[in-house]
């Protein structure tokens, strides 16, 4: 029996879509279960529902080098960078390091593949930090088991952490959940020892990969008690699976109080998938990403597993229009490929037959303890945080941002010139020249002082900050996307 649909409300929200044309055209090889084609999929569905008419459709900016190795080693980059399948062998030591195993070969277009993934969801982060949006979607991104120096789970590189790296210069916390059915290692491995962000994965716990993930598994040192993993059992349904989402959700909500949220929504957790074991209903999924949605917190969703390609491009559409608030009709329109979700031809993944091995004294008892550990942590973690400057230096200095190379010798000149202008304009008194002056830099130094002491937020319970009023028309049609 197909589920009622979820009870609608308008969005006031304005969303940024993230999305590469380019994406589409990757393989990781024949027979490998990952197709980034799913992507091309969702897109030209999500096209052809005119949700690009409600939304800021945005080509995101290739993520570079640099940007990477705020996570990942500066050897592991450089050799995506470099490898080839046919080199592969010798730069992997035969798979004994970078690339283990056989779930993550050396494609052609690996290191574009993975600057496209991480541009969507830096690009995503910044837009956020930036006021400019409440939600951003990056269907690309969301490859959670990616480590620091390795692949893992047909994921390269980490587009999750750094996306959280860089909502961290705004917000004081960020809240990490996953609904993919595996899970998410690689982003709880990278904040298991801090309080400013907490992870929460429900996932398939026992016989699977990756074979993390206990409820026991709760953060090391200072981010002791910040990792929420809920272990589910096969079979799980929507039912099943809303009846744990939403009490662990709402308690960490509370009391965490996040500023900023990530939400994974692998596709490889509805039923019916090639590589999953739950059984849950694309409403049933899509219902995890409207109860995040409803708490009004700055929200990112990125993509994730997901096997079975036509379930995902309905799932992520479905759940695109859930996100700007409109009501889908259940019958497909045309599209490029039609003929993929045939004979039914309807936006819908029913849940089936399988039997649900999560008894309710099991739920009963892993609710209880989930929400035991955190009730016994006496406050949400205080950070004290100064105000993150909106422009860049080079637009606090009234400098030209597209100045060309002949223009860059005095650059520097120019700048350090203008941010003395500011300062005799701001404090009435005249910086020296020589920057080692006691006086000058006493009084610079006190200056500053007063400024961040200013900026610092009052002492506390914290709550995140009023989202910005927003404004703007809908974003350009497809192959004119602006790069940020």
């Amino acid at each position: 029996m197909v589920e009622p649909a979820p009870n609608f409300r308008p969005s006031r929200s304005k969303v940024a879509y993230y999305y590469d044309n380019d994406v589409g055209n990757f393989s990781y090889g024949f027979g490998h279960p990952m197709k980034p084609h799913r992507m091309r999929m969702a897109h030209n569905l999500i096209l052809n529902y005119g949700l690009d008419k409600h939304m800021e459709i945005l080509r995101p900016p290739r993520a570079t080098r640099q940007q990477m190795t705020k996570f990942h080693t500066d050897e592991y980059i450089d050799f995506l960078s470099r490898v080839t399948p046919e080199s592969a062998p010798k730069l992997t030591g035969d798979g004994t390091r970078y690339l283990i195993g056989e779930d993550c070969p050396a494609f052609d277009g690996l290191f574009e593949f993975c600057t496209i993934s991480c541009g969507g969801s830096i690009a995503g982060a910044n837009r956020i930090n930036d006021g400019l949006a409440d939600i951003v979607v990056n269907w690309s991104g969301g490859l959670h088991h990616a480590k620091k120096r390795e692949a893992s789970g047909f994921c390269y590189t980490n587009d999750i952490v750094l996306a959280i790296l860089e909502l961290l210069r705004t917000h004081s916390r960020v809240l990490y959940i996953d609904i993919d059915v595996h899970h998410g290692d690689g982003v709880e491995e990278a904040f298991y020892v801090t309080d400013r962000v907490m992870t929460c994965s429900f996932h398939k716990f026992g016989d699977f990969f990756p074979g993390t993930g206990d409820v026991r598994d709760i953060g090391m040192k200072k981010g002791k008690a910040y990792a929420v993993n809920v272990p589910l059992r096969d079979g799980i349904d929507a039912d099943t699976f809303g009846s744990i989402f939403r009490p662990v959700i709402q308690h960490i909500m509370d009391w965490f109080r996040p500023g900023a949220v990530v939400l994974q929504c692998g596709a490889d957790s509805l039923a019916g998938d090639k590589l999953g074991c739950f059984n849950l209903s694309m409403r049933g999924h899509a219902n995890c990403v409207e109860f995040v949605k409803s708490f009004g917190v700055p929200m990112m969703c990125v993509g994730g597993g997901g096997y079975t390609v036509r379930n995902v491009a309905r799932t992520w559409t479905f759940e695109t229009g859930l996100l700007l608030g409109k009501e889908l009709p259940v019958d497909l329109p045309f599209n490029d490929y039609i003929q993929y979700f045939g004979p039914e031809y309807k936006l819908d993944v029913p849940s089936t037959g399988m039997d649900n091995l999560n008894t309710p004294q099991y739920l009963d008892g892993l609710r209880t303890r989930i929400i035991d550990n955190l009730r016994s942590m006496p406050f949400a973690p205080s950070v004290q945080m100064q105000e993150t400057p909106r422009t860049s230096l080079l637009s606090a200095a009234g400098a030209d941002p597209d100045l060309s190379e002949d223009e860059d010798s005095d650059l520097d000149e120019r700048i350090s010139q203008r941010l003395r202008d500011r300062h005799t304009q701001a404090f009435g008194d005249v910086l020296s020249d020589d920057e080692d002056e006691p006086n000058s830099m006493t009084a610079y130094e006190a200056d500053m002082a007063m400024m961040q002491a200013a900026a610092r937020p009052p002492a506390g319970p914290w709550a995140p900050p009023m989202p910005m009023p927003l404004g703007g028309a809908a974003g350009p049609s497809l192959m004119t996307y602006p790069r940020e």
